[in-house]
């Protein structure tokens, strides 16, 4: 077991004192009104990718099903519609790999212009498509599709802005400012509850509507908006200063990445397994759950969603000021921990069907422990690379987790719930009692993270043009 030791590093004054080549090759060299434009420019994109991540996650439990996926066997079709939202997730290591290597070959700014722009395109295009009964199978194939490039293009999107700020920031703030593109999650994941929460306002079923597409649409104002800020982006300190030595466009070989790098990507992948697989739960599964199972009205599922947005604005920055402070690993530990001890609590009090107490378990659970680890991982998986294949390896780490963790996780949910209900397991018709195998989920991804923090060295304040891992 490797201990995981305080690296110390030096502040900003300290390093202007001295004139050491690797303070200098890591010294950042945007200003701090360079550094804030950064920020600000990730958040949207983030907050892109998270507002069409949350209009998907909410669509898929409150609209698709009966859409695009009529059956006539009760549940089917909102376990269709959640393998669609699983399919997102499938091709997001491939994007994750294949932006990555751009990333690592011709710039951090390239990549991140691309991917916005697929993003904001293929949500764009969802809310065109006509529905099962005006089109026949046509309509589903489209969705899928659509959904394939949605998850391509997002599959190095908060990997390259992880990246970005982490190669951008001073040493000793590096965890709070590579958590700050990811308050773009908040943003959009608020915006999308609004916009669902006032369109079923006086509408009984928003399925029958046309108001759905909408926000789907909408993604095209926020395309715009991120394009503009993007083009003024400086590129990563560390990126140019890399390409300014090797003076070429050399980049590891994929295989090499993946052999040499298979003791920190190992490690990363359990990380993700309780953020990932917990955030997918929570935004996704658990707001099916209280809706379809419990009975909750739709509006209060979309406003526990939101109050736990809002809870993980605070939450996010927090947590990478207290990496900062304490260390990536005891941070990141602490608050899958956390999610562990909550996770039964928190499950039991959704099954109760309470919309107060619902809106709190979701903000506890959702708001401070899975999205604190979140806000801590900003700059953890950077770190733990070097800079020739950082953004490959991030990429590909965040990316294929999002398969085996985020993706799966409702789709199994939703079946767990299905055959409860079938079957009447627990006296329950309605498969109210699923609650407790979800749970037990939620705990073992959980464990799955804290034992993943035994296993890595503490990498803050590493120097990040090296070109070795971690470990």
């Amino acid at each position: 077991m490797i201990a995981t030791t305080m690296t110390s590093y030096p502040s900003l004054d300290q390093e202007h004192a001295t004139v050491s080549n690797d303070v200098l090759s890591e010294r950042p060299e945007m200003t701090t009104e360079e550094l804030r434009r950064a920020a600000w420019t990730c958040s949207v994109g983030s907050a892109m990718e998270y507002y069409d991540f949350a209009l998907y996650s909410l669509a898929s439990a409150l609209v698709f099903g009966p859409l695009f996926f009529p059956s006539t066997i009760p549940g089917m079709g909102l376990i269709a519609s959640f393998a669609t939202y699983f399919i997102g997730f499938a091709v997001r290591p491939i994007g994750g790999i294949f932006f990555g290597r751009l990333g690592d070959r011709h710039g951090r700014k390239k990549v991140l212009l691309m991917t916005v722009t697929l993003m904001g395109l293929a949500s764009s295009a969802i809310g065109l498509i006509p529905s099962y009964s005006s089109i026949g199978i046509a309509a589903p194939l489209l969705l899928v599709f659509m959904r394939m490039l949605q998850g391509f293009g997002a599959g190095a999107e908060q990997a390259g802005a992880a990246v970005m700020m982490t190669e951008s920031a001073p040493r000793e703030r590096r965890g709070y400012f590579a958590a700050l593109p990811f308050l773009g999650i908040q943003m959009g994941t608020v915006a999308a509850g609004l916009i669902y929460f006032g369109m079923m306002t006086g509408v009984a079923n928003i399925a029958d509507t046309w108001l759905w597409r909408v926000p789907f649409l909408g993604s095209a104002v926020l395309l715009v908006i991120a394009l503009y800020m993007r083009l003024r982006l400086k590129e990563s300190p560390a990126f140019a200063k890399l390409r300014e030595e090797e003076k070429h466009e050399e980049v590891m070989p994929l295989r090499q990445t993946l052999t040499g790098s298979w003791r920190p990507i190992t490690a990363g992948l359990g990380l993700r397994m309780a953020e990932n697989g917990g955030s997918s739960i929570y935004q996704v599964l658990s707001i099916s759950y209280l809706v379809h199972t419990v009975g909750m009205s739709s509006k209060w599922g979309t406003l526990a969603l939101i109050g736990a947005a809002l809870v993980g604005a605070i939450t996010i920055p927090g947590a990478g000021w207290l990496s900062d402070k304490y260390g990536r690993v005891k941070v990141y530990r602490g608050f899958a921990i956390l999610q562990a001890v909550s996770a039964i609590p928190v499950w039991y009090v959704f099954s109760q069907g309470n919309p107060v107490l619902s809106m709190i378990a979701l903000s506890f659970a959702l708001g401070i422990a899975t999205w604190g680890m979140f806000g801590t991982q900003g700059a953890f998986l950077p770190e733990m690379f070097g800079v020739r294949h950082r953004y490959t390896a991030v990429s590909f780490t965040r990316e294929f987790s999002s398969v085996i963790a985020g993706g799966v996780s409702p789709m199994v949910g939703q079946f767990l719930i299905t055959m409860f209900a079938r079957f009447n397991i627990g006296g329950v018709s309605s498969g109210k009692f699923a609650w407790i195998p979800l749970a037990t989920y939620v705990v073992f991804l959980a464990c799955l993270a804290i034992t993943a923090t035994f296993f890595i060295p503490e990498p803050r304040g590493r120097d990040l043009m090296s070109q070795d891992d971690v470990f």
